[in-house]
């Protein structure tokens, strides 16, 4: 299974943030953009490749642990950046991001101590992708009009395994399908 730890936004943070795509997607050169649909939105903790079934379970377990010791955390979608010379457009975060960080090292240790080849350690940048492009492009606009954008804060209470299901149509345009497999709620959650 080709799995990822991550964060996934309560809906009406996504209508919030959504609105705001809708105006972006009104911007000149906005259909030179693959944008990503609003099921599939998610803050990346931490990427795990292809994971051998066997593994799947006790990586599950280790991310109990881990998400039992951060405790919940105040959490809002905010402004904007680009990767790659305008190859990702993507919405940030506000609010307890040292306990988002420490949450995203902890579901890298949990997924390295059930035996998941890691490859190497990547400073973690808190990010929602909402579009990408095959090339460099300018994305200034994009993210100039997302400086003003805050969305209301709430509380992160769990953490999400998630599997990615990549298209295998070949219809331009396609997008991956992600399916939780496992919903660990975090320490200080009721």
């Amino acid at each position: 299974m080709r799995l990822f730890a991550a964060l996934l936004p309560p809906e009406d943070v996504a209508e919030e943030l959504a609105s705001e795509v809708r105006a972006l997607k009104g911007l000149p050169g906005a259909d030179g953009l693959r944008w990503t649909e609003r099921a599939g939105w998610h803050f990346t903790l931490a990427f795990y490749g292809e994971v051998h079934d066997d593994l799947v379970p006790e990586l599950a377990e280790r991310l109990g642990r881990a998400a039992r010791r951060t405790a919940a955390f105040p959490l809002a979608v905010r402004g904007g950046g680009q990767f790659g010379q305008g190859r990702a457009l993507w919405a940030g975060a506000e609010g307890d991001l040292a306990t988002l960080r420490l949450l995203a090292e902890r579901a890298e240790a949990a997924a390295r101590k059930a035996g998941v080849e890691m490859g190497e350690h990547r400073r973690y940048k808190a990010h929602l992708t909402l579009a990408r492009s095959r090339d460099a492009r300018d994305v200034r606009p994009y993210v100039d009009a997302l400086a003003g954008f805050t969305g209301r804060t709430w509380t992160v209470d769990e953490l999400a395994l998630v599997r990615s299901n990549l298209p295998t149509s070949g219809v331009p345009g396609e997008q991956p399908r992600y399916e939780a497999v496992a919903r660990r709620r975090l320490g200080g959650a009721g």
